[in-house]
């Protein structure tokens, strides 16, 4: 390591005034650091780990500290003893001339020009060290990142377009920085996927020629939705379907096209797959009944099918679905039997039922919801709602993603990218919840896991709508604070208590009275945007002056597009969605037939920017962690329980020991448990002993891995936290930390139940004295998970 640089310490101004001080970063900066890392939201994480980020390791952080200030070099800017921006870069291998650089600037402080004085500061250090050259990837729709390097007056060079930029900045006034050709391929699931949602040529394998058919209709809808590619109908009875020419069997086709549709009989179906993989099919999607849901013999036969598709190199939709539908410039593909079509639109969804599916395209084209692509999956025995939601992660022309969850293959997985991709983008899913308490699982416990994942959980339909359509056309608010601005008192008071219901404070309420004109509306609605204490408004409008209706559609316009950073959204003649009246080009102004709708998508809305502004926490490093040894032991024990020993070896090669035989302190009894949740998968339980578990169902739940704020939080959520005032609760968070890594580590645990745990007085620790642990089966499902 280099001597410490202190030439680099200077001052600096932001471009509100307020004075940073820049300085390398030291060694002992490591806890400054991981306080600046734990405080930043999710948003900030997604953007700076290019959508990678889950958690953030303790342990990481402190050695990002010490850098040898030459090939590695980390500025830091301070207010008082507290991190707000970090500068890094990171010589190439290889490339001497070249470094790898980044830049984080805490939440409340960017917007401030930080950025640029970081990169200000270390370029002018990169240049005295050799380097000409600084590459960046930058997310696409990092807007503030691409402004500091755009607009910074050094020469920079922009890769093509696509999820992730990559700029290469020639810090040397005199270097011409020479861009890269091409920037990294796609991951392996959007290259897996292109073939069934961007196909060049499609095959209907069971194409009738009779309409209102399922095989007829497929192709027609091809052709009706304006696929630009071949359309290869299959049927050995027919010349020709819907127009084109018809071929006998998949084998006689002049091309193996991208995507084959099949829709024959369940026993044709493996002969026709297989086919398919003959002549080189990379995807396909079978609308064909008869499989699982008839039976273990229908589910072995697709997963058969599943199995077989995989090892010849294709990916595989349903069986039992309804179709893919995908409206993006790229497709127009609507492979599917749906009589409706919905519009063009910048909302994607994963249904997990066909008949439900049906109902949500007749839907979406009432009300005027375009969607940009839907996937029925079906059974999902291959492709599933987890790798639809890292195609549309990836896809510009989805801003909002709406599940139907029933059930996932891999529900661990589900967990982590729904939390990832919900940093940037919304995911709204519809889930009633359990049917009954026998699995332990409340309405709470499910509202609580969907809330800790950053998914808008809601539990119908039209709610799932309601929220999607505001979200498609306005932005979530920045707060829960909300104006009301109405012509009629009797909806207004509705609206206000539907709002305060949803999670929603009043912050005005406008009543322009009957007699209100399109200037009245124009006006209010300015002046409570403008307010720096309204974060979103509602406008009510109601007859009797429905002949004004189209001035006062275009006031409302006006208005929210002078203020696009607050989401405006109406109740307006009883009519519900995209009504042209308020429709301005791409401008939107969402319509409910009923204000407590709007109300609670509002509410929904704010919850949801709350979640992705807070701190997700990091996690910790923890000391006394063996898990070699913990595979080992699991490995040496099937499935079902573990004997007694067993478990408390698996406990203490996370350094979580069983006091056995001597009688535990006087204190608080606890338990701490691990549940597998059939959407979210592992699942992290605390509670007091007795009455407040047992009758009032007070224990917190919470998704693996946890961070150290999800520890804290999960303690203290309890109704009963007033109770442990008096206890370790530092060692309590550890624990569950403990619990959570070996979770992590070891995913064929699927129920663990500790208790009674002692709480003991601070800085006395836990005393845990009794444990079983259960280890699940692989069977093929399980083996296959990796899929999904």
């Amino acid at each position: 390591m280099t001597r410490y640089p202190d030439e680099l310490e200077r001052a600096g101004l932001s471009t509100r005034g307020q004075s940073t001080f820049i300085r390398p970063i030291r060694p002992d900066d490591a806890d400054s650091l991981v306080a600046f890392v734990g405080g930043l939201s999710r948003e900030t994480l997604f953007y700076r780990s290019l959508g990678v980020t889950v958690r953030v390791r303790d342990d990481l952080i402190r050695r990002a500290a010490r850098v040898d200030y030459l090939n590695e070099l980390a500025l830091v800017a301070l207010l008082g003893e507290d991190i707000i921006g970090v500068a890094r870069y990171v010589r190439v291998e290889g490339h001497p001339d070249r470094a790898e650089v980044a830049f984080t600037v805490r939440d409340d402080r960017q917007g401030e020009g930080l950025g640029r004085l970081l990169l200000e500061r270390i370029a002018a250090a990169a240049r005295e060290r050799g380097i000409r050259i600084l590459e960046a990837d930058v997310l696409a729709d990092n807007v503030r990142m691409i402004r500091v390097f755009e607009g910074a007056g050094y020469r920079v060079e922009a890769g093509p377009p696509g999820r992730v930029r990559h700029f290469d900045i020639a810090i040397d006034p005199q270097s011409l920085a020479v861009a890269r050709a091409e920037r990294r391929e796609h991951t392996a699931v959007r290259r897996s996927l292109r073939a069934l949602l961007e196909p060049g040529s499609v095959a209907v394998v069971g194409a009738n020629r009779k309409p209102l058919t399922i095989g007829h209709e497929i192709v027609a809808n091809l052709l009706r939705g304006g696929f630009e590619g071949p359309v290869y109908p299959v049927n050995p009875h027919a010349g020709e379907v819907a127009g084109l020419r018809a071929y006998g069997a998949v084998r006689e086709l002049p091309e193996p096209p991208d995507l084959a549709v099949v829709a024959v009989r369940a026993e044709s179906v493996p002969e026709v797959v297989r086919e398919c993989a003959e002549l080189g099919v990379q995807a396909v999607v079978v609308v064909s009944t008869g499989f699982g849901e008839t039976g273990e013999a229908g589910r072995a036969a697709e997963l058969e099918l599943a199995r077989f598709a995989r090892v010849s190199g294709m990916r595989l939709v349903g069986p039992n679905c309804m179709g893919v539908v995908n409206t993006t410039p790229a497709a127009r593909l609507a492979a599917t039997f749906s009589p409706a079509l919905p519009p063009p639109g910048r909302v994607a969804m994963s249904s997990q039922s066909g008949p439900l599916g049906l109902t949500v395209l007749d839907l979406a084209r009432r009300l005027g919801l375009g969607f940009s692509g839907f996937v029925s999956v079906g059974h999902a025995v291959d492709v599933s709602t987890n790798d639809l939601l890292q195609w549309w992660d990836q896809d510009p022309d989805t801003s909002v993603i709406l599940l139907h969850l029933e059930h996932f293959g891999n529900p661990r997985r589900f967990a982590r990218i729904a939390r990832r991709i919900a940093a940037h983008k919304p995911i709204i899913a519809v889930h009633p919840g359990p049917a009954d308490s026998s699995d332990g699982r409340s309405e709470a416990t499910v509202s609580s896991l969907f809330a800790q994942s950053g998914v808008i959980r809601t539990r119908t339909l039209q709610e799932l709508f309601d929220v999607g359509l505001l979200l498609a056309h306005q932005p979530p608010p920045q707060g829960n604070r909300v104006a009301i601005i109405t012509n009629a008192g009797g909806p207004a008071a509705l609206t206000a208590g539907a709002c305060v219901a949803n999670g929603l404070r009043i912050a005005a309420l406008a009543d322009l009275s009957p007699t209100a004109t399109a200037q009245d509306y124009r006006q209010a609605l300015d002046t409570l945007l403008a307010d720096d204490g309204v974060d979103a408004a509602v406008v009510l409008f109601m007859p009797p002056l429905a002949d004004a209706a189209d001035e006062v559609a275009s006031a409302i316009l006006d208005a929210s597009a002078a203020h696009p950073a607050k989401p405006v959204v109406a109740s307006f003649l009883s009519r519900a969605g995209v009504t042209e009246l308020l429709r301005r080009d791409d401008h939107v102004v969402p319509t409910f037939a009923f204000p407590e709708s709007a109300a609670a998508a509002l509410g929904h809305a704010a919850a949801y920017q709350a979640w992705r502004s807070r701190p997700s926490g990091v996690a910790p490093a923890l000391p006394g962690l063996d898990p070699d040894r913990a595979r080992a032991l699991v490995a040496a024990h099937g499935s079902g329980p573990l004997p007694d020993a067993a478990a408390a070896d698996l406990l203490d090669a996370y350094g979580i020991a069983l006091q056995t035989g001597a009688p535990a302190p006087p204190g608080t009894d606890a338990f701490l448990g691990v549940t597998t949740d059939p959407v979210f998968g592992p699942v992290i339980t605390f509670g007091l002993t007795g009455e407040y578990a047992d009758l009032m169902g007070d224990i917190a739940y919470r998704i693996t891995p946890l961070s150290d704020r999800d520890a804290h939080e999960m303690v203290r959520s309890l109704r009963a936290a007033p109770l442990l005032s008096g206890v370790d609760l530092a060692a309590v968070e550890e624990t569950l930390l403990r619990i959570s890594a070996m979770v992590e580590d070891l995913p064929e645990i699927a129920e663990m139940d500790l208790r009674p745990v002692r709480l003991l007085p601070p800085g006395k620790g836990v005393a845990i004295s009794g444990a079983r642990i259960r280890l699940a089966g692989s069977d093929y499902a399980a083996e296959t998970s990796r899929w999904r």
